[in-house]
């Protein structure tokens, strides 16, 4: 391609060439590739996908806690007294208190292991219970997160509980299972 140029007396015919390499320098693909392993490392490194799934389990735990504490109550109402720790899960399905008992959930995390006091269920156990003299109960779980965890002075870590003497469900800090409290000693975190 190319044209005449008119310059003077004398006619210049000048020639035209396009550069017909179209894409990118491997210089310019690796710039572009470390700028995205960058972004995605940042990425991964906030979101952190296994503190956000220990803290999703947590929130089964809690629930589930929640509805256990509230299940004993109503036991209690209509027995004035407390299921045995040998038996306490199938004593609450048994007398209708929950239709099942809830799914046990994997501590898969941090290293952490699940609670021991009179746990259930049988499969990856994660509810515990227990019992005193004075027939106060409690149900607990131990926290899998990070998140839970940090609000507790280690050696400690935390617990989900509900206690029948204080009649609600919180999170504790205690180096080992808690035992039940007094209403209105428990010290709760959150």
């Amino acid at each position: 391609m190319g044209f005449y140029l008119l310059h003077g007396r004398r006619v210049l015919f000048i020639t035209l060439t396009m550069n017909t390499n179209k894409g990118f320098t491997l210089i310019e693909l690796l710039i572009v590739m470390a700028i995205l392993g960058v972004l995605a490392v940042v990425v991964l490194v906030l979101l952190n996908p296994v503190e956000r799934l220990a803290q999703a389990r947590d929130t089964g735990r809690i629930s589930s806690t929640a509805q256990l504490g509230r299940s004993l109550q109503a036991y209690y109402t209509q027995r004035a007294e407390y299921p045995s720790t040998a038996t306490w899960a199938q004593d609450l399905v048994d007398e209708s208190e929950i239709s099942t008992f809830p799914a046990g959930t994997p501590y898969n995390a941090h290293s952490v292991t699940n609670c021991t006091t009179f746990v259930q269920p049988a499969i990856d156990p994660t509810y515990c219970y227990n019992l005193d003299v004075d027939n106060d109960a409690l149900v607990f779980a131990k926290a899998e997160s990070n998140s839970h965890n940090g609000k507790c002075t280690l050696p400690e870590v935390a617990y989900f509980v509900f206690s029948t003497a204080d009649s609600r469900g919180g999170t504790i800090c205690s180096n080992s299972d808690p035992s039940v409290w007094a209403a209105g000693t428990g010290s709760y975190v959150e």
